[in-house]
């Protein structure tokens, strides 16, 4: 269990990461679509993926020559019971956890244009 939440929390703690989970909240989306709004290779996206998907954070499935990404919530849930164990947080809002990364993905858009 451990090693599972270390791969969670070390995937979390990449803005790219995050941003990629928020566009992933909205629904399932294929890799090239998911590089397109960062100015960085499609190589490294890729990597960005495979620590999320590493992390269980994210699942990918090829459909015909298209590699598709799924957001896979219940790596974030482990995390959050895990946290919820010492009594200081509040239990993990996932509604209020989408609005988060989406402001952070808008704020990051806004210093990049």
């Amino acid at each position: 269990m451990t090693d599972r939440l270390d791969a969670v929390f070390s995937a979390l703690a990449d803005p790219t990461r995050r941003a990629i989970l928020a566009m992933l909240l909205e629904d399932d989306m294929a890799v090239t679509d998911v590089a397109e709004p960062f100015q960085m290779s499609l190589a490294a996206i890729s990597k960005h993926l495979a620590v999320l998907a590493e992390a269980g954070l994210i699942s990918r499935e090829k459909r015909g020559r298209v590699i598709w990404c799924k957001l896979e919530p219940d790596a974030m849930r482990a995390a959050s019971v895990w946290m919820q164990g010492f009594g200081q947080f509040e239990p993990l809002d996932l509604d209020a956890f989408e609005r988060f990364l989406a402001r952070e993905l808008q704020a990051e858009a806004q210093e990049d244009g």
